[in-house]
């Protein structure tokens, strides 16, 4: 199963990797594989500031944590992405969050389901219809359903 992991998920795995979030990034079963933008490599740099702050690590040691964070992470550049999946994606953030298109973009383009934490955007984007969305507790859910068999 194809899971696109956005900015706030690499976030909270790196600000607690040992939480279900965490655990599920750098341990990940067999049944999904974790794909995000080349976006998110922006969106780290912008905010390393915050996270060696917030984290209270060496900028070595969060460069350690980010490549453990993100090792099992396929990064895919946005130019692969066809161009009527931004369309789509833009129409369906709107009125939520214009920063999430390529992510919401990604997911469209793979036929994949997004991993957020962001509840303005899960609300926002099922209330438009977009049902492949998800957060930590219902893919910790899936995740049991499928290895109960």
């Amino acid at each position: 199963m194809k899971i696109i992991v956005d900015t706030n998920i690499v976030f909270s795995g790196i600000l607690n990797s040992s939480s279900r979030i965490g655990k599920n990034l750098i341990s990940p079963k067999n049944h999904f594989q974790f794909f995000t933008c080349d976006f998110l490599k922006k969106e780290l740099k912008n905010h390393r500031e915050k996270l060696l702050k917030l984290t209270g690590l060496t900028f070595l040691e969060l460069d350690e944590l980010e490549q453990l964070i993100t090792s099992n992470i396929t990064f895919i550049n946005e130019s692969l992405i066809h161009e009527k999946d931004f369309v789509k994606a833009k129409e369906l953030l709107e009125e939520i969050d214009l920063n999430d298109i390529p992510f919401v973009a990604l997911t469209i383009n793979f036929q994949g389901i997004l991993w957020t934490g962001d509840k303005v955007l899960i609300n926002g984007l099922k209330g438009k219809g977009f049902t492949r969305v998800i957060d930590t507790v219902e893919l910790s859910k899936m995740l049991d359903d499928i290895e109960k068999g």
